[in-house]
């Protein structure tokens, strides 16, 4: 059975909860990388952990994903390749038309549940950057463009 740890901080538990996760780490209280628990994959989807501090929780072919690609990331991807059981990958998508066909058929089957944090109408685009760049957005932000 494949069980799903999420973290996230105290005011976002009920939200992970509701999206599926078995069990909830709350960073404020803990680093999920020393609670001694190993995991197949660690998904960093916000670019806020590194593969240093995650490696100990990772099991031995365990791989570390994360969506943020840097010139570390795309080096460690290659390195660990090579020298390791344990894996570095970049989440991000080559074929964005399937990647986004697949998302479109999660959504229509219930799979996906897209969370809108914020809307910003393009005026305001400097502003929903700043909220982003806090690091505490809940889902996703939504630019609109009207004509």
């Amino acid at each position: 059975m494949l069980m799903k740890t999420c973290v996230c901080s105290t005011k976002n538990i009920e939200l992970v909860k509701s999206l599926g996760a078995d069990k909830v780490v709350d960073y404020t209280k803990e680093d999920f990388a020393e609670t001694g628990n190993e995991y197949d994959i660690i998904f960093d989807t916000v670019g806020k952990s590194s593969f240093a501090s995650c490696k100990k929780a990772l099991k031995s072919r365990g791989k570390y994903v994360t969506t943020v690609l840097t010139l570390r990331v795309a080096f460690l991807s290659l390195l660990t390749g090579y020298v390791s059981k344990r894996k570095v990958i970049s989440g991000m998508s080559l074929n964005k038309t399937e990647a986004l066909n697949c998302i479109r058929k999660m959504i229509e089957e219930g799979k996906l549940k897209p969370i809108i944090d914020r809307q910003y109408p393009l005026e305001e685009l400097a502003a929903a950057h700043e909220y982003v760049e806090k690091g505490h957005k809940i889902g996703n932000v939504v630019i609109t463009v009207s004509h």
